[in-house]
């Protein structure tokens, strides 16, 4: 069972000089160590989020996004900055509408207009205002960072994966010999435990790894996960997200994915996840039953 983490007495102090006095504190954390997020309750019903970022570079990151990322979704489409505290690595936040999709009842059908919101969203992430010189920098070299990152989590993983596996990420790392990707702002962690559903539509939230990228860093948990058996769900994100991707990104997932399967296996057991242990696990399986790259 997940430990409850006491929200800080500070923080709490510091959130009310910006709302009304708290009467209530319920802790919304994700089933990580690292993760701290508490919903705040007035004592005339208005509720609030206290966020602490578990680094200067989360918290960075996620400030910058929401005052000039975010904005670009939308009224009601994410949370609200109202104020952050940089020595505390706390944002204060509004309440987007609605709950996490997997913790809802939805049809088929309601999937589908779920993933048609979201690529929506993400075109509109992706496009969010032109790159400035750095952050176009950055974005090129995301791909190929990306890759630098695989001999890293083989040595992590360790005898998690055969000789034949270890090879295929190897393989599949050759991430400099995809061809030029469309670059933009994207959420970074782009999966529905971070997409709220009401009758108001789809909102997003958590933008700690929000940054510039190739856009198709963006689709990878959900190639791993929601797409696998799903291909109405791709279809339908891909309808509205304007445009099918270009062969370089097709190619640039399927490494991607291999990348992401051994990340999850060096992060996963680890960590005591095995949900993103069998995601990783399952990715590999996978790919040793198709061509290699």
């Amino acid at each position: 069972m997940r430990q409850t983490k006491p929200l800080p007495s500070a923080a709490q102090r510091w959130a009310e000089q910006f709302t009304e006095p708290v009467v209530a504190v319920r802790d919304t954390s994700h089933d990580w160590h690292r993760s701290r997020v508490w919903e705040l309750t007035g004592e005339g019903g208005a509720r609030r989020y206290v966020k602490v970022s578990p680094s200067v570079k989360f918290f960075t990151r996620e400030t910058r996004a929401y005052r000039s990322v975010v904005p670009a979704l939308g009224h009601s489409r994410a949370p609200r900055l109202l104020d952050s505290r940089a020595d505390g690595l706390a944002l204060l936040l509004t309440v987007a509408p609605g709950a996490p999709a997997p913790g809802l009842d939805l049809t088929s059908t309601q999937w589908r207009a779920v993933h048609a919101q979201a690529g929506m969203l993400c075109a509109r992430l992706h496009e969010a205002g032109a790159l400035d010189a750095r952050d176009r920098a950055e974005a090129a070299a995301s791909l190929v960072a990306a890759a630098d990152g695989a001999e890293k989590y083989l040595g992590r993983a360790g005898d998690r994966l055969t000789a034949d596996e270890q090879q295929l990420v190897r393989d599949y790392a050759q991430l400099r010999r995809v061809g030029p990707v469309p670059l933009g702002y994207i959420h970074g962690d782009n999966q529905p435990r971070n997409w709220l559903w009401s009758e108001a539509g789809l909102a997003l939230v958590d933008f700690e790894r929000t940054r510039p990228a190739a856009r198709v860093q963006d689709l990878v948990i959900l190639t791993a996960t929601e797409w696998l058996g799903h291909p109405d769900r791709e279809r339908a994100f891909l309808q509205t997200y304007g445009r099918d991707l270009t062969s370089a990104e097709r190619q640039g997932l399927r490494c991607l994915t291999a990348l992401d399967a051994v990340n999850c296996l060096a992060w996963g057991p680890d960590n005591g996840h095995p949900d993103i242990t069998a995601r990783g696990r399952r990715t590999l399986e996978r790919l040793m039953r198709e061509d290699r790259p």
